[in-house]
């Protein structure tokens, strides 16, 4: 009897120590809401999503956003990944082949061309900047690792809507367009089958008045986009000729990345 009652007792410690934590798996269901989503959501989006009444999800999401895995734009009211959820994107990122080849030399490339180089991923929202170089000069612009880049309004976005599968992103594109408009898809396809054909995009004064860019693709071996690779400028210091110096360092080290991809 005795040796039954301690294995019924062992069993019931067993089940417990299974049990788990109940609110660390809610804090999980809104970190893969989130993962999952294209755009920023609200309060009642996550509190559907964890199954949760709205004041029962406040107060997780007040706990998540002090430790940094979510963050809360004060405008829109939405919640988004936080500075710690990125942080822990990052280390994955490490052992990325594309992102290691990438690293060395962007770091030369800003180095060689006195401009800022940034390299972006494909993120649940959208391209998003997880290296930053800055040049020696400060550019009014607000760029850092986590920055997610406009689709249309970008050369980095347009880029990347380029090289990645319509599917991916054509959502997102159409909650971007101007509020009361759907946007002219036809005309969104020509520029980006005009991007493919030259392998390079660029933005002058825009979004940013007196900023100007040159983006590209890192593509590996299969002609899957890895990265996309976009230098910064002030207008007028930078030289966005298609065939300008700064195009022929971006390409050549774009296609040095790719080359080291095509044996994985």
């Amino acid at each position: 009897m005795a040796t039954a009652g301690r294995k019924a007792a062992e069993a019931g410690g067993e089940d417990k120590a299974q049990r788990g934590i109940q609110s660390v798996e809610v804090g999980g269901r809104f970190l893969q809401a989130l993962a999952a989503a294209r755009s920023p959501l609200t309060l009642a989006e996550l509190a559907d999503a964890a199954q949760l009444a709205p004041a029962q999800a406040h107060a997780y999401l007040v706990s998540l956003t002090r430790l940094g895995l979510i963050k809360r734009d004060h405008l829109s009211g939405r919640y988004e990944p936080g500075p710690l959820s990125l942080q822990l994107g990052m280390l994955h990122l490490d052992h990325d082949p594309a992102y290691r080849a990438a690293v060395p030399r962007v770091d030369e490339l800003a180095e060689a061309t006195g401009f800022s180089v940034a390299i972006s991923i494909a993120g649940p929202q959208g391209p998003t900047i997880v290296r930053y170089v800055p040049a020696s000069a400060p550019l009014h612009v607000n760029l850092h690792v986590g920055t997610v880049m406009a689709l249309a309004a970008t050369a980095t976005g347009r880029v990347y809507c380029a090289f990645r599968p319509a599917e991916t992103w054509q959502a997102l594109w159409r909650q971007q367009q101007p509020s009361g408009t759907k946007g002219d898809a036809a005309a969104f396809a020509t520029v980006l089958e005009a991007i493919r054909t030259r392998g390079i995009e660029r933005s002058i004064d825009t979004p940013s008045p007196a900023v100007s860019s040159l983006s590209v693709p890192v593509l590996d071996a299969s002609g899957e986009m890895r990265l996309v690779l976009t230098v910064v400028g002030s207008t007028g210091t930078i030289d966005v000729g298609w065939r300008g110096p700064v195009a022929r360092a971006l390409l050549a080290t774009a296609a040095a990345i790719g080359s080291t991809l095509g044996h994985e």
